[in-house]
Formats: C-alpha cells, sequence, structure tokens
C-alpha cells in the first residue's frame, strides 16, 4: 500500500486534549512500552474519527498491525466516552441560555435491507436516530445516545427524557413539528394548509430562529466518520459522544 503524509482541520488544542487523557490513561494501567506513543495514539483516533479513515489506511501509515489500530481506536473513544456530559449536566449550562433548541438527525450505516428497526421512511434509508440540543446561537451543547433510524423523534426524546428535563429545568425549547405533543416546554409551528396570517408569521419567525440549529448538524457531520458508519451500531453511541468530547475541547 502507497502511503502519502496528510493533514487533519483540527486544532493542536484537541490532539494535546486527548494525548493527555490517554497518558493518565496508560498511567491508571500501568503501561510500560507500546509501538506508538500517546501523541501518535491520539493522532491516530482523530484520523479515524474526523477523516473517516479506515483501520487498514491507518495500520499502513503508522507502521503497525490492524489489530492495533483497532485496540488504539477503542481505547482512545474510551476514554473520551468517560468525559462526555450528562442530560443533568447539560440542563445546568442550558438554564443560564434564553432558550434552546431541539433537532433530530440520522447517522446513515452500512446496513442491509432486512434490518427493519434501523430503516428510516422519513429518510428513505438505514441509520441511527441522535436528538441533539444547541444554544440560540446553534452551538452544540449535547448529543443523545443513538437509536435505531426507525424511531421517530417525539419518541426518542421522550425516551431519553428530554422532554421532563427541559419540563423541570423550566426552559423553553424551539423544536419542529416532528415533536407535535411534546407539551409546553417545547415549542413547535402550527401545522396545517389553512393558517391564519398572524400563524404564519408565527411559523416564519419560529423556522428562523430554529434554523440555527442546523450548524450543530454540520458541527457533527464535519466528523466524516459520521457520514457513513460502518460498525456495529453497538458502538455508535460511544463514537457520538466521543466527537462531542473533542467538539467541546476544540471550542
Amino acid at each position: 500500500m502507497l502511503v502519502y503524509p496528510s493533514s487533519i482541520d483540527l486544532s493542536s488544542r484537541t490532539l494535546q486534549c486527548l494525548t493527555g487523557r490517554l497518558v493518565v490513561r496508560r498511567g491508571e494501567i500501568g503501561t510500560r512500552w507500546r509501538r506508538l506513543t500517546a501523541g501518535r495514539q491520539a493522532l491516530l483516533a482523530l484520523a479515524h474519527l474526523r477523516c473517516g479513515d479506515t483501520y487498514a489506511q491507518l495500520a499502513a501509515g503508522f507502521g503497525i498491525g490492524i489489530a492495533t489500530v483497532y485496540r488504539y481506536i477503542s481505547e482512545a473513544i474510551e476514554v473520551l466516552t468517560s468525559l462526555a456530559p450528562t442530560l443533568a449536566e447539560v440542563m445546568q449550562i442550558a438554564r443560564t441560555k434564553a432558550f434552546v433548541i431541539l433537532d433530530g438527525t440520522l447517522l446513515p450505516i452500512d446496513r442491509i435491507a432486512a434490518d427493519t428497526p434501523y430503516y428510516s421512511g422519513k429518510h428513505k434509508r438505514h441509520g441511527m436516530n441522535v436528538q441533539v440540543l444547541t444554544d440560540p446561537f446553534g452551538r452544540l451543547l449535547w448529543a443523545s445516545p443513538a437509536l435505531p433510524g426507525s424511531t421517530h423523534d417525539l419518541t426518542a426524546a421522550r425516551t431519553h427524557g428530554i422532554v421532563k428535563a427541559l419540563i423541570d429545568a423550566d426552559l423553553k425549547c424551539w423544536a419542529d413539528k416532528a415533536y407535535q405533543g411534546a407539551g409546553g416546554a417545547i415549542q413547535v409551528p402550527f401545522r396545517g394548509r389553512r393558517l391564519k396570517r398572524w400563524q404564519r408569521r408565527h411559523n416564519c419567525t419560529h423556522a428562523k430562529i430554529r434554523c440555527l440549529g442546523e450548524q450543530a448538524m454540520a458541527t457533527l457531520k464535519g466528523w466524516r466518520l459520521l457520514r457513513k458508519l460502518r460498525c456495529s451500531t453497538n458502538r455508535i453511541t460511544a463514537i457520538v459522544q466521543a466527537v462531542l468530547v473533542l467538539h467541546h475541547a476544540s471550542a
């Protein structure tokens, strides 16, 4: 396999953050020697998460075996996942905001047509449903655990306890029509074709506010691994949480 130099569009701060955590991890388990230093392991993990490089590509580029690449990446993701904020912690931060924006996204996965629970009728493809909370400026605050793509956004929000958390925090939330019936904490646009003029104006204003949440979706999809996940569906939640921690570290 041919090898060539490449780049990752992340700051050195992100690399230093992950490197520091891996150094602590190695100290905790008593690691004496490895093929790669903590810094190189962090670089390998970032290349996989940010650029979507395969294990074979990384093995050739770093001069190690594919099994070793898998172990290094799994360890890095495990370390990052332990740092991911909980919904309760995010609610404490969100209380200082005027409101939050809630939206759902589908992370495409590599699955066959027989995997019905993972097929999204809305998006016409297989994937995993992830709920995202952002601040009024569209900055990513929290991403939920992944559920099968056939899960409705409102069902996912209730499953993760988002609706109850918003009510308990007395926090206003803006969301799209998929969350109709969630309750007073979540503001949704009016539905129907024959709307009054004031209702249409409300929907227009609502859409202008809600569209800022799309920036968070772009932030997630900026990590190219999430554009087409080929791993086990059991690992996707950990990957999303690792990406969330790295995003906050680079902010």
